[in-house]
Order: structure tokens, then sequence, then C-alpha cells
């Protein structure tokens, strides 16, 4: 049964699926293959294969494989309520809605956005379209495998753990690209770690007034795509403030920020305890550090702001806060190098995503990316070394990406290229882009495979600001048509 990309994605964001929890998404795909009818398989991980076979008279072409992954970096604005409770992303669907913007030359674009959070445009845009592709039997294709992976956005586990025997295809078009008008054709690899912390207790003294420290109204965004735009990184601001303040007038009691190992960290808390006569001391602090932090970041985090509150007491303070917080501000955060032979590309970097507090650890993640191995591995043996000698108990290693170059000789990357400029009228870039794509995975698992990966316009993923241009949407699903026919 035929349905629009446009309604497929409504269907998806019905479904929750932030990374780690795809089991509801999964059962999704394979109910959607059985509408269908359609062949499928679905293995340990959750990553599911779709096969439908080709069109009468194209059964002798190579079968193609159309690549996404199922989750979604799931993040909500600070405080933002949905029906009267807090958004849960394990729960509640995202709400997409369209805006048409008027731009200065007399034209409209029309952008979705999502109602407090992020909108799942990457991936789920590039999946709906993969699914519409298989309800729409007027399309024209060879035999066809649409593959969907689960934990892309933290550890590539899904893609990790795939048999060499999951998919046939071997020319590979990835949806899973940001940029309408580029062919995406490396990726920079990525180490993922976490470090823990004992969490060691002891009781606050009598008298003690607790507060709670917040920065919020940050930007975020994607820790790869993002990552030179000079933005606030909520969790490094806050521990650069607590050190600078001083350990000897006040106790950490708890200290949490960021949503996502993938995404710049836009807001962050920790909960102090002070004596009565440092009370007027830290508010004057925060309210100069508030200052600063307006100017620094006037135009990356226009709405920034920290600010403090009284809580309750919490009767409990870390005694080794100072180890974690020394650990965080010794970290290298942000973009570290730059490409030199890619002008405006990101080399090297590395982000401290989230910090989190429960009753028996403090852990804080770091996501590392380099388009050089070598570096990548090294700096993320520097990161273990900053933690452990500030006393982590454990560095845990989630994710080892190498990088990915697509061969420039690419018959698959040549076509693509011609469709772009037969159907759109112009010749994408060929760029190599500061995220993390799985391309590494399947060049290692399936020998010959080609990759062109492409996708509509998707500004700011991974935070409340993601927004999907629906007119590049529309071109990118005219180019994969067309593709699709030409390698039929």
């Amino acid at each position: 049964m035929k349905k629009s990309f446009y309604d497929i994605f409504k269907q998806l964001n019905d479904t929750p699926r932030p990374s780690h929890h795809e089991e509801r998404v999964a059962d999704f795909l394979c109910d959607f293959a059985k509408e269908q009818g359609l062949r499928y398989r679905r293995d340990a991980q959750n990553c599911v294969v779709i096969e439908k076979d080709a069109t009468p008279g194209h059964e002798n072409a190579e079968p193609v494989v159309i690549l996404n992954h199922m989750d979604m970096v799931c993040v909500a604005k600070d405080g933002y309520l949905r029906d009267g409770h807090r958004f849960d992303p394990l729960k509640d669907e995202i709400r997409a809605y369209t805006e048409t913007v008027k731009n200065s030359d007399g034209t409209e674009t029309r952008w979705m956005k999502a109602e407090g959070t992020s909108l799942g445009a990457d991936n789920g845009m590039g999946l709906s379209m993969a699914l519409a592709i298989l309800a729409d039997d007027s399309i024209v294709h060879g035999p066809l495998e649409v593959l969907t992976t689960t934990n892309e956005e933290d550890g590539m586990s899904g893609a990790e753990a795939l048999s060499t025997d999951f998919i046939k295809g071997r020319k590979v078009i990835n949806l899973d690209s940001e940029a309408y008008d580029e062919i995406t054709v490396g990726a920079a690899g990525a180490y993922l770690q976490v470090a823990h912390f004992k969490a060691d207790w002891a009781s606050v003294p009598e008298k003690y007034i607790f507060y709670r420290i917040v920065i919020d109204g940050g930007l975020g965004g994607h820790s790869g795509v993002d990552i030179n735009k000079g933005r606030c990184h909520a969790n490094q601001i806050i521990c650069r403030f607590i050190q600078n303040f001083g350990f000897d007038k006040l106790m950490v009691c708890a200290i949490n920020g960021g949503t996502a190992n993938a995404s710049i960290s836009s807001v962050a808390e920790v909960v102090v305890a002070v004596q009565p006569e440092n009370e007027k001391v830290l508010k004057d602090a925060v309210g100069e550090y508030n200052d600063k932090l307006k100017q620094q970041f006037a135009t990356t985090d226009a709405g920034i702001n920290m600010r403090c509150e009284e809580v309750n007491p919490c009767g409990q303070y870390l005694r080794n806060a100072s180890d974690m917080v020394s650990a965080i501000n010794e970290l290298p955060i942000g973009m570290i190098a730059m490409r030199e032979d890619m002008p405006g590309t990101v080399m090297t970097s590395n982000n401290a995503g989230r910090i989190c507090t429960t009753a028996d650890e403090v852990t804080v993640s770091c996501h590392s990316r380099s388009f050089s191995n070598e570096t990548m591995r090294e700096l993320g043996q520097r990161i273990t070394s900053i933690f452990k000698k500030h006393g982590a108990y454990d560095v845990e290693l989630l994710m080892d990406t190498p990088a990915w170059v697509e061969r420039q000789d690419s018959p698959l990357l040549a076509l693509t290229c011609k469709t772009f400029e037969d159907v759109l009228g112009f010749e994408p870039k060929k760029v190599a882009m500061h995220f993390v794509l799985e391309a590494a995975y399947y060049v290692q698992k399936y020998p010959g495979v080609e990759i062109a990966s492409i996708g509509p316009l998707i500004i700011e993923p991974h935070s409340t600001s993601e927004r999907v241009n629906l007119d590049t949407a529309d071109n990118i699903w005219k180019v994969t048509v067309e593709l699709l026919k030409r390698l039929a």
C-alpha cells in the first residue's frame, strides 16, 4: 500500500526510539514488512533488513542496499512539559509541525520542527523514505534490501555486530547525510568512553545552606557538526566555576549535565552546600559569572543563562568531587585540530557530553572524533589517563569506530553525482564530514562495498532546534527514486 514518506515519518515519531531502546521501533519495522508482504530478518541487536524483489524485468540487476539507523538523539528543552508531565523520551511521542518561512528574495521555504524536543529527522527522514520506497510498487528498482541499524548515535553496536551475511548487496545508498547539496564520501572515526568515579559520600555539617546552580539556554548541538562553532559546553563551564569558586567555600552534593553523549551539553547543574557567611559570596559570584558568559557567548548562545536558587537540604556531599571536577577541567573539549587539506573541516575534537550523579557513582562521557585513527586513539588514551590520574576506578570503552573514506573512482559515486545533475541541475560537492557514519564497518565486513551518502538539509541535529528543510527532502526523494531506476 503506497504511503508518502511524510506519513511514515509521523508514524515513526509516534514510536519512542532513543538509543539503546529500539525494541518498539524494530517491532514497527517488522510489522511494516508484514503489512507489505515483504521478507524481513531481525538480529539479536534488533537490526532489521527488509527485502523486496526487483521490479519485473530487472531481476538480474545488482542488489541495492538502502541504509539508515532507527535510533535518534532525543533531547527536550529544560523544564519542557508534555500534557502536564515532564517529557519522557521512553514514553512520549515526538510532535512535529511545519512552518513556512518567507525568504528575502520573496520565495518561501518549508521547515519541519518539533514541539519542545529534537525532531528525529536524523535519521528518521531517511528511514521514512526507505520505507516509502518499499510501499510503492510504481518505483523501478533491482533487488532491494532496506537495512536499519540500532544504536548508531551512541556506540554503533548494531552495525558492529552485523553478521557478514546479513546483506547481499554491495551498492549502498545511505540516507543519513544532513547537507542537501553534498555527497558524504568520508567520515571521522569515533572513540566513546565513560569514566566511573566512586561516589564517596559524607554528611554535611549543620547550618549549611543548599543551592542549586544551573547553566541553561545554550544551543547545544551535534558534537561533530557543531563542535567548531564556539558554543558553550555547559558541563565544562559549570566545572570551571566550581573550581574557581573554591572547594574551601562549598561542598558539592550532586553534579549533572548534558542529555546525550553525542550532543554538546546545553544544560548543567550542581547542588552545593555553603556556610551562611558564604551565601552572598556565592550569589555574587554566580551573577558575575553569568555576565561573563553572556558576553563570551553573545554571538553563539544568545540565550545562555546562569543562576542559583536555594533548595532543600541534601544531607550528604561528595568528598571526592574535586577529583572529578579537576579531571573534567583538564580534558581537551571542543575543536582540537582542523584539516589542512579541507578548509573548514574539523580534523580532531572531543566532547564531554554527559555528567551523571547516582547513589553509587559519578560518570562522565567523552566522545572523541578524528579522521586519523592513530590520533583518535592517542587522544582517547590521553583522556583515559586524565580520568585515572584523578581517581576514576574504571574507564569503559563503548565505541572505537574507524574513520572512512570512499573510493574516488567508485561507479556508484559517479552515478549518484550524475543523477543529482540530471534531476536537480547541480553537481553535489564531495565532502568528508566530522561526524561518524557506520560506513567503516561495512567496508570491513562486506568486501567490494560502495557507499554514497546523501540526505536532506537538517539544521541543528541532536538539539531542540533541530529542523529539516522539506523542499530539500522532496528533492532527495526524487534523486533516490531516479538513482534506483538507473541502478536497475
